[in-house]
């Protein structure tokens, strides 16, 4: 049975128990107190005649709490059908609107009208998962384009170099062969980022106890010939901020925003702040460089996948362009949050916060 006649069939079945209620209650509080024999009454008395008995009352009584048992079933069937309709419509077009997602339709939205019930919110709540979906697979669909340019690009390169060689008369292949090892090099890191990022966003890492500052002091010091070869100093304070999570995609996530630092900076003298600390729900690793001035709206683009500064540059140590993707990535997979702001006075401070947790106790 569909739900509108469980409905249909519940409200009718109520409204039958209640008219039966009654006619009980009619036989309980009036018949039962009416005498079995007939009495002669008083001709004097006020009530003149014979008081009627319980017998000839139910003769009466019974046709017609049976039409009346009759209408209200009638009634409530009726009356339930339209009414389970009525309540029910709202579930119509929820269901409509799932199955035009279904189909691929992710831009239809149910904005049901009305008051806020229950109704309205499952409503609400379904736009709001269909809006995010939207965004999710538009943002899946920009990126596998991005990374289709992305790759054709070093494979393109390396067919050239290998047609010049092939025709290149003096064979003289040494300068070519360290072009296409730089090349490759090239595709091998994209390709690995590509695979982190995959990983990260289905959160296919085991949880595990991570001091942040550790893993920042990690990262510095990992990356500290880059920033003496650019003239770059770091500068790191690090507190004991304790959170859980999977030790390589932090070091990867602490890593990628250092290197962002000191790549994107000063063409000499330039400083990398990075620093952790504790908040009362949340730990936060804050790392501010120096750099050229950037406006908020260029900033809030860097995440995007692919994007590298005010415009697609290839130059040494500036990466694949996906490092800021994968830190979003990395952040969102930890259930943290990410916050990119441009200094005043040029470069940017990246912010991420992460649920705290006590560390783990020493047994």
């Amino acid at each position: 049975m569909s739900v509108r006649l469980k409905l249909t069939l519940s409200y009718a079945g109520f409204l039958m128990l209640a008219g039966v209620l009654l006619l009980a209650a009619v036989w309980v509080f009036l018949l039962r107190y009416v005498p079995e024999r007939a009495m002669l009454i008083n001709p004097d008395d006020k009530l003149n005649g014979v008081f009627p008995v319980r017998s000839v009352l139910l003769e009466v009584f019974a046709p017609r709490a049976a039409a009346v048992l009759a209408f209200l079933m009638v009634f409530g069937l009726l009356g339930g059908w339209i009414l389970a309709g009525r309540m029910l419509a709202p579930l119509t077009r929820v269901t409509n609107a799932t199955r035009m997602a279904a189909n691929g339709s992710l831009a239809h939205r149910i904005r049901l009208p009305g008051r806020r019930d229950e109704f309205r919110e499952l409503a609400d709540a379904f736009d709001t998962m269909l809006a995010r979906l939207e965004a999710h697979v538009a943002e899946q669909q920009r990126f596998a384009a991005n990374a289709s340019h992305e790759l054709r690009t070093p494979l393109a390169i390396s067919k050239t170099l290998l047609d010049v060689a092939r025709t290149d008369p003096s064979r003289a292949n040494g300068e070519l062969i360290d072009r296409l090892h730089a090349v490759n090099s090239r595709a091998i890191d994209l390709t690995e980022a590509l695979l982190l990022l995959s990983r990260a966003d289905q959160r296919s890492f085991t949880r595990e106890h991570v001091d942040l500052s550790l893993t920042a002091e990690e990262a510095a010091e990992t990356l500290l010939p880059l920033a003496e070869k650019r003239g770059v100093t770091i500068e790191t304070c690090a507190d004991v901020t304790p959170t859980v999570g999977s030790p390589a995609l932090l070091l990867q996530l602490t890593t990628n925003i250092v290197h962002n630092a000191i790549v994107h900076n000063l063409p000499e003298q330039g400083t990398v702040w990075v620093s952790t600390g504790v908040r009362p729900a949340t730990v936060v690793l804050t790392v501010e460089n120096t750099g050229e001035m950037l406006t908020p709206e260029l900033v809030s683009t860097l995440t995007e996948p692919f994007q590298r500064g005010t415009e697609r540059i290839h130059t040494d140590h500036a990466g694949v362009g996906l490092g800021l993707a994968i830190v979003k990535t990395i952040t969102r997979a930890h259930d943290g949050t990410l916050t990119l702001t441009p200094r005043p006075a040029g470069g940017m401070r990246v912010t991420v916060e992460l649920p705290a947790t006590a560390p783990p106790t020493d047994r």
